[in-house]
This record gives structure tokens, sequence and C-alpha cells, in this order.
């Protein structure tokens, strides 16, 4: 196919960053892009023509770009409320699509995406980069090397203190705001579910069933904020906010797994995903960059409250070997590329599908199953907790679908590693 020609729409700081980030990939050129706000269009110009040396078309309607016959795949960085029309044309005009993540508004918006593919067969992949970092692909590769035995429980959260840049809604041009003022979900489940679906084979041979979901009260955090110097837009010093402060979900999966999900954005906190994967044989943990395994010789003393278990942890070096080939080969400048390079390696995987013909790593059923969270917790929090029944968005296909995941994991068979345990004794 020679380069991919690639229109963006949405130009805000996330949709800059993703064309940032495509202008190194080799396999692919912009040719277009789009938004509403004419500056917006002006910078994206110029960051395009100074790399490229050609200036992309303009458009200010993003069914135009759609149209484009010079646009041969669509990449959408547009507010969340958009995302589900915008992937819907693109995937009825045949172009490749890609698009950001964000939760729906309703289970309908999961169904069109569903639909659209299903009639037109256009690949489409939702763009979870944090399924790419580095942490969540050690993690996979020891659950399939079975390192870590049988998974029971998983653990996520979006914890991502907010508040400036959802007060500064107005002033910014962002659409948290309304968001917040207006709803009351868990609305950003993606960064910490995508990954532990992968790792649970959700829509591969498991499925999630149900959710039940609970809030606290509305907007305390940002109403406090609101009130405060720090409030980047003294207009909103009396608005009311129905997103709770703290939201957390519970899932139960058809393999007997459960997880839980926290969404921590407008409390004063330290960035985490805290991504925690719990086994039979042992267990990962992101925020000590931690993994210890039953077969570790001094797994005894990690139990032993007595003992120094810090000493334990910031251990996932230990385990490198496991790693797939993509963060084993990637360079300082790769990591430099949005995100500690899980943009480049989520763009990377999304133009060999294309070019190769291959399935999506993250396909329109990953992404409505994982989109859909957000609706039905907000019918669960409204409704005081009440279960939710999450569709299966493959119709029964669950069964039969092979598991993949976004890479290719190295093949290391699972082993025992000889331990001894507090009395001197040995066992394989």
């Amino acid at each position: 196919m020679g380069k991919i020609k690639v229109g963006v729409i949405g130009l805000g700081p996330r949709g800059l960053g993703l064309i940032r980030t495509m202008l190194v990939c080799e396999e692919c050129k912009i040719t277009a892009v789009c938004d509403v706000y004419q500056d917006r269009m002006e910078k994206a110009q110029k960051i395009v023509s100074e790399k490229q040396g050609v200036s992309p078309a303009l458009y200010d309607c993003y069914e135009n770009l759609i149209k484009d016959e010079n646009v041969e795949a669509v990449v959408i960085a547009s507010s969340w409320e958009m995302h589900t029309r915008m992937a819907v044309k693109a995937m009825q005009a045949g172009k490749y699509t890609a698009v950001e993540v964000g939760g729906a508004y309703d289970i309908e918006d999961c169904w069109q995406l569903v639909r659209a593919y299903e009639e037109t067969k256009t690949p489409i992949m939702l763009l979870e980069n944090c399924c790419f970092d580095r942490f969540e692909l050690l993690c996979t590769s020891l659950v399939r090397s079975g390192r870590l035995g049988k998974v029971l429980y998983c653990h996520g959260a979006y914890a991502h203190e907010l508040r400036g840049e959802i007060l500064g809604g107005y002033v910014n041009r962002h659409y948290r705001l309304k968001n917040y003022m207006h709803r009351n979900c868990e609305n950003y489940p993606t960064h910490e579910l995508g990954p532990i679906s992968k790792i649970l084979n959700i829509n591969r041979g498991n499925k999630m069933l149900s959710l039940t979901s609970v809030a606290t009260k509305g907007g305390v955090g940002l109403q406090e904020f609101a009130e405060s110097e720090r409030n980047p837009d003294p207009s909103l010093k009396d608005a009311s906010f129905a997103q709770g402060d703290i939201v957390v979900t519970t899932i139960t999966c058809a393999g007997g797994e459960v997880i839980t999900l926290r969404l921590d954005t407008t409390l004063p906190r330290t960035y985490s995903r805290e991504l925690t994967v719990r086994g039979t044989k042992g267990f990962c943990n992101q925020d000590t960059n931690a993994v210890m395994l039953e077969s570790d010789r001094n797994m005894h003393e990690m139990f032993d409250p007595s003992k120094n278990v810090r000493k334990y942890l910031d251990c996932a070096e230990k385990y490198a070997e496991y790693l797939p080939d993509i963060w084993r080969n990637i360079t300082e400048d790769e990591k430099n590329l949005g995100h500690g390079g899980m943009d480049y390696l989520e763009f990377k995987a999304f133009f060999k599908a294309i070019l190769n013909g291959e399935e999506m790593p993250i396909d329109v059923y990953d992404m409505a199953t994982w989109m859909a969270i957000t609706p039905l917790s907000e019918q669960s929090v409204a409704h005081g907790g009440m279960p939710q029944a999450i569709p299966d968005f493959t119709r029964g296909g669950w069964h039969l679908r092979e598991p993949k995941d976004v890479v290719e994991m190295p093949k290391i068979e699972s082993k025992e590693d000889e331990i001894k345990n507090e009395f001197g004794y040995s066992r394989k």
C-alpha cells in the first residue's frame, strides 16, 4: 500500500499529541486535519507541514474529511460524545478507523459500533494506549507463561487529579466539564479495564457478566476547588456537579474472576492506574513495580509481617525476559513519543494490522464492551448500586473466538524454581 494516508479529527491537546507521534511512524502520512476551531487547525497544519514538507487539507466539518479521497484512515480524537457517530460514518465510508478512549453515553452507542463494523467489515481499533504499556504487558506475559497460576482477581484505577483541567473546560474548550456537571458514573474506564480484559481473555473465551457501581456524594471535591484561588474559571465558583469524587465498580466474569475499578479524579492525589493481578501462584502490583511469585526462593519472607517486605518490591526488572520484543527493542527516542512510548507502540500496531490485513489488536467488540461500562455504571449508581447485566456484543461468539494479545508474547514455558521454606525443606 505504501504510506497510509491519515486524516485526524479533533485537534485539542490529545489530537496534537497523536499527530506528533504519527509523524514519526514511517508507515503513514497525515493528509487532512479537522476541528471546529480555526486556531487549532492552523496549529496542526504548521506541525504537519514542518515535518512532512506538505500541508494537510483543513476541514471544519468531519464528514467532509471522511469523504476526502486522499484519506484512507481516520483517527478520531474529538469530544467523547462524538466518538460513536464519527466512527460509524468512517466505517460506512470504508476508512480504517482508530478512536481515542472514553465511555459511551448509552448502550445503543455500543451496538451502533458493532452493527456498523459487521455490516461494513471496515477495521476499527480503540486507541487504548495502556494496553501497550510496559508493566501491563509484563503482567500479561507472566500470566500467559503460567507463572501467576490461575488469575482470580484484578484491580485497576484511573486515579488522576484533574480538578484544574475539568474546571478549565470553558477556558480551554475541554469536554470533561459538562460530563462532570451532568453525569455520575465511571466515565473513563478503559485505561484500567483494557489491559485487565486482555489478561482475562474477555470476549475470547471469557466474558463480563454484570457490574455494580457506587459513588460518593456528588461533586464535593470539585465544588471546594471551584471556591478556591486555584480555580481557572471564576464563573464556575457556584456551579454544582453531579459526578461523585470516587466511583467504585465491581465486575463479575464468566470464568469466575472478579474485577474492581475505581474512578478517582477530583480529590488530591498522585497519578496511578493501580494495576493489580492476583493469581494462585503470585501477583503483580503496578504501584510498587512488584512481581511476587510463589516460586521465588524467599516467598515465605514476603508473607511474614516481621520481615522487611519492601526489599521485594520494585522487582519487576527480575522478569525482563518476559517482556515482549517491542519493549526489549524500544529506543529512548521512541519512549519519548507520548506517554513513555505507549502511543508510538499502539500506532505501530494499528498500521501493522492495516498493511498486513490482520485483525485489529483491540477490535470493535473490545471497544463496545469496555465503553459500555460507563452507561451501565451510571444506571447502577442511580439505583443505589443495583447490578446491571453487561451485554454480550459478540452474540455468543466469545465461546469460539481465540485469545489474542495486542502484541506477540515471548514463548516461555512455566517453570517452578526450587524454593526453600523457613524450615529448610525444598520442593519443586
